[in-house]
């Protein structure tokens, strides 16, 4: 028995298993995650269970929301100022108002550690925590520890070294991911700490966070270093895709999650998300392994709104949870995306969504009515429109991650899941000219569903010194030895498998790619490895050129042993409703989508409903139902 619980902006979601049966439910987001959390579980019924997997927003939310600890850096000399200098570029080259995030460390609380009242400095200014990041920590950690040992000597404070934190060379983004799990570590550890006291044991023995990297870690683990659950909930809707496209035997799939805040999208091939080696959140570099999703502010409670130009923009501002959609009946005002498919009868007038959030029909088009005013068009004309510009921000989006990466869309299926995302998936993959379009059961919790289906993962990168590819096999083997260890560590048990993937790059360059390498593969297997992956992501080998090993990354894992069980089936109901088709208002047929067995077929214009999310079948398409109970769409 388990229940996965994954916290976005407007709702919570949970899925409970309990033996063959599954409970979901969906609750208000809270201010404090925790309760929030621990309300959704008592709605679904878990009580004394075994395991609970937790994804969270905590750390996002406090480091974009700038409510982190204080920090005080220590650094090489002349280094106090890399902070800022970073790599030199621009956000945006030719805006000149631009504005970089503000540090998450203080001019005057950065050190060098060569200074002779270097400990005495640091204790003066009170912080929460140290960092330690020396540029060539990554080669020997030892100075870094040695200035740990002499700061705790004196005081007892948590001090935080680069090269535990991501043992990598780049000195400013290994600084810069120091920095971030140091700002995040209090606030995110009092978090967990919070929700672990009221979880345990009324609801659960055990609790996992799920981590950026696709897998889950023990919370421990995950209050240790917070960089690592960034992006803890988006990654568990990927690793459900995944799972699912192992399944259904779908080489090459798109993940689709649209909620009430943003979308997020992902790209996986063979049954595996492709893993970035540094992601940039809010603006600040952290190099930790981290599924390679693609946000933009485009969700169900995205705010429409008109430019000092005249033209309909939508997003990234969100209406949230508090007061969300004018159409929630919550006291919002502003149009947003859920009020113009209010307005177009895709979602139901008469629907109560969550925690018992009524629809309010009239509310939605007001909201629409004012914003259509503005653009002198009629409340459909604005609701149209609305739908048509948050689906253009969504395209790019996807191609972000296929077209732009040397990969073609056309080639892979959508999965769409997410409160929102069905209802906008099939017109994304006309757009896309893509293969289908796959709603999976349980869509609108689906990132919570892939919460329980992550493996328990460590990932530990071991550096090349002297960038030799022939120094891959013993690299590899240290690497499979740290890694196990670090499981064991964190875990208390083996881990069932340990993956390695190469970090090489051409001489000369200065970013490198990850490749898939085996034990005692050899050098000459990299190499060639290496050149086909660079021809497919950049359009060509450089053949005969020399490469440098940058590193082996070697991933341990465990599965979670849990199966979903398929939904129980309804009695089929149908009825029929007022929407618009992109052309004008038909009456359409309308399902429950409990109530279709496999091998059914319905022909849009129609629309199926599925508890915490709608799927919209336009016309020129067809949704099947597949044995395991998956819908896939179709022209």
């Amino acid at each position: 028995m388990a229940i996965g619980i994954d916290v976005g902006g407007t709702f919570t979601d949970v899925v409970f298993v309990d033996g063959s049966h599954v409970t979901v439910r969906k609750v208000a987001t809270t201010p404090d995650q925790s309760e929030g959390v621990i309300s959704g579980a008592r709605a679904a019924g878990a009580v004394n269970q075994s395991l609970l997997v937790h994804g969270t927003t905590a750390a996002t939310n406090a480091l974009l929301e700038h409510k982190g600890a204080k920090v005080v850096m220590i650094t090489d000399t002349g280094f106090r100022d890399l902070l800022e200098i970073g790599r030199s570029d621009r956000p945006s080259l030719y805006d000149v108002s631009v504005q970089r995030p503000p540090r998450l460390v203080a001019r005057e609380d950065r050190f060098e550690a060569t200074d002779p009242d270097l400990i005495g400095r640091v204790v003066e200014r009170s912080p929460d925590v140290v960092v330690v990041a020396l540029k060539d920590a990554y080669r020997d950690g030892s100075a870094e520890a040695e200035i740990r040992d002499r700061i705790r000597a004196v005081a007892d404070l948590d001090v935080v070294l680069s090269h535990e934190i991501a043992n990598e060379f780049r000195e400013f983004e290994r600084a810069s991911t120091a920095v971030t799990a140091a700002y995040l570590r209090p606030i995110v550890d009092r978090y967990l700490e919070r929700l672990s006291s009221a979880a345990t044991p009324e609801i659960a023995a055990e609790v996992l966070v799920m981590r950026s990297n696709g897998g889950v870690a023990p919370v421990t683990s995950a209050a240790a270093n917070p960089a690592t659950i960034l992006l803890s909930g988006p990654a568990g809707g990927v690793a459900a895709t995944a799972e699912l496209a192992n399944r259904l035997g779908i080489p090459r799939v798109i993940s689709f999650d649209m909620g009430g805040t943003s979308t997020d999208v992902c790209r996986i091939e063979d049954g595996e998300p492709v893993i970035a080696q540094l992601t940039e959140v809010g603006g600040y570099p952290c190099l930790v392994p981290t599924v390679s999703i693609h946000t933009v502010g485009a969700g169900g409670g995205s705010i429409a709104w008109v430019d000092p130009g005249g033209s309909l923009r939508v997003g990234p501002q969100s209406a949230g949870a508090t007061p969300g959609p004018a159409g929630y009946g919550r006291g919002g005002r502003l149009p947003t995306v859920t009020d113009a498919n209010i307005v177009l009868g895709r979602i139901d007038p008469d629907a109560v969504f969550g925690d018992g959030v009524a629809i309010d029909r009239d509310e939605a088009e007001r909201a629409i009515a004012v914003l259509a005013e503005r653009l002198s068009m009629s409340t459909v004309e604005a609701a149209l429109g609305i739908v048509e510009v948050v689906e253009s921000h969504m395209e790019r989006a996807i191609g972000t991650v296929s077209v732009s990466e040397g990969y073609d869309a056309r080639a892979a299926s959508l999965v769409a899941f997410g409160g929102a995302g069905a209802l906008h998936a099939a017109a994304l993959s006309a757009r896309l000219d893509m293969e289908s379009v796959i709603v999976p059961n349980h869509a609108g919790v689906f990132s919570a569903v892939g919460l329980l289906l992550s493996p328990i993962r460590i990932d530990v990168t071991v550096p090349s010194l002297d960038l030799d590819p022939a120094a891959v096999d013993v690299l590899a083997d240290s690497a499979v030895v740290e890694a196990s260890a670090a499981f064991v560590d964190a875990v208390g048990t083996e881990p069932e498998t340990v993956e390695l993937a190469a970090l090489a790059r051409y001489a000369g360059q200065s970013h490198e790619l990850s490749v898939a390498v085996q034990p005692a593969g050899g050098m000459d297997r990299l190499i060639a490895s290496f050149g086909a992956e660079h021809l497919q992501r950049n359009g060509f080998a450089r053949v005969g050129d020399p490469v440098e090993l940058v590193g082996v990354r070697a991933t341990a894992t465990a599965p979670s042993g849990i199966e979903i069980p398929v939904p129980t089936p309804r009695p089929p109901s149908r009825r029929h409703r007022t929407v618009h088709t992109g052309e004008q208002f038909e009456q359409v047929e309308v399902h429950i989508r409990a109530g279709l067995a496999p091998g059914s077929v319905i022909s849009g214009p129609a629309v199926i409903e599925d508890g915490g999310s709608t799927i919209w079948v336009p016309p020129g398409y067809a949704a099947s139902v597949l044995a395991g109970g998956e819908l896939e769409l179709r022209r």
